[in-house]
């Protein structure tokens, strides 16, 4: 028997309360189909934040990386904790440390969900977004300068390269200032990724977004990348797509898509766009993949502290996130098992969590789904 030890971070608000129906869920396809999953629970997140002052530490994360094959995580964010602390303290920390340079994310409309566009059903939204997870204008580096002449010295600090920028500022008013960085090799293997994707679904086509005809030099060279990769697979077109056409298109002709690789920033925007097309925040997992190494998997909506503790929450995303974890692991018959067992659930109707037009609780959700699995 296959047994697997795995990372736990129930984080914050109603984290807790739909890990729990994705632990459920998990526990019971390990029973049905043959493996074992042995569980670390870590305790990151506000709470910890505010008793000690305390994010994610180094040591922490070495013990995942020597221990664990993947994090399961819920949702951070609390409103007594200032916006982007614990973000950038645990969740994008976690995600350089281990190299996650993928984010994956499916758009699956399901049978039995309401759909906001007129005249769209199951067959025209079932696609897959790759977002790069570790670049961009999300490398967290910038600054202010107050009006004058000042000295800014700024780093990128990756296992592929270091980047350090010695910046000579001169102004006559007070600025602000993001820089985004993109590195040949970061490029190369994400949109490897959505080729090879591509390749393993039959699929002849895949888009990538960009900007280039504004920010030309950074979304120019990835482009370069994209011509460059491309050639490897001479029976798959790589089709160009500005972000703000590729927005108008989900909604217009969302069944022209099956993968679309993107870059970070604009991979953020467009998936929460792909998650009203399949029905709302509650039923949108997203995985963060490093393909060799340890991949962390969760919802993609946040810890709604105001909905914590109240048994209402939807936990479809976090229990589909779950088996997106146990796709990565390579138990694919399991994971495929759970993402039906979601979809029996969602066309039956019976069992549906406020967000989805019902009055029931979290727990009754994680246990209709748990019930498919036999």
């Amino acid at each position: 028997m296959s047994s697997y030890t795995l990372a736990l971070m129930p984080g914050d608000g109603i984290g807790p309360e739909i890990v729990a129906e994705g632990l459920k869920v998990l526990e019971k396809a390990s029973d049905v189909y043959g493996f074992s999953l042995d569980w670390k629970n870590y305790d990151n997140g506000a709470e910890k934040y505010l008793k000690t002052g305390e994010l994610i530490t180094e040591d922490t994360l070495q013990e995942i990386k020597d221990s664990c094959k993947a994090i399961y995580l819920g949702a951070l964010g609390d409103p007594r904790v200032t916006p982007g602390i614990l973000e950038k303290g645990i969740l994008l920390k976690t995600r350089f440390y281990f190299d996650q340079f993928v984010n994956l994310r499916p758009i699956k409309l399901l049978e039995g969900v309401q759909c906001p566009l007129v005249g769209k059903g199951p067959k025209d939204i079932d696609f897959t977004v790759v977002r790069e997870n570790t670049e961009d204008f999300y490398v967290g580096i910038g600054g202010r300068a107050e009006a004058g002449t000042s000295k800014q010295s700024l780093e990128v600090m990756r296992e592929m390269y270091k980047v350090k920028f010695d910046l000579d500022i001169e102004n006559t008013d007070e600025v602000a200032y993001q820089i985004g960085v993109m590195s040949k090799s970061g490029a190369n293997r994400v949109i490897k990724y959505g080729f090879e994707l591509a390749k393993s679904q039959n699929v002849d086509t895949v888009y990538f977004v960009d900007k280039a005809n504004v920010l030309s030099d950074i979304y120019g060279f990835w482009r370069e990348q994209v011509e460059s990769v491309g050639k490897e697979y001479p029976g798959i077109k790589p089709e160009y797509m500005f972000v703000d056409a590729i927005t108008m298109w989900f909604v217009k002709n969302p069944e022209w898509f099956k993968v679309v690789t993107t870059p970070n920033m604009f991979g953020d925007i467009i998936t929460d766009l792909g998650a009203m097309i399949q029905g709302g925040l509650g039923l949108a997992p997203g995985g963060n993949i490093n393909p060799n190494g340890v991949s962390m998997f969760e919802p993609i909506h946040g810890s709604a502290p105001k909905y914590a503790g109240k048994n209402v929450a939807n936990p479809l995303a976090t229990i589909w996130a779950g088996a997106m974890l146990l796709d990565e692991i390579g138990e694919h018959t399991a994971a495929d098992a759970i993402v039906s067992g979601i979809g029996s659930v969602i066309k039956e109707g019976v069992v549906k969590t406020k967000d989805l037009g019902g009055s029931a609780t979290t727990s009754d959700m994680g246990s209709a789904v748990a019930e498919k699995l036999v």
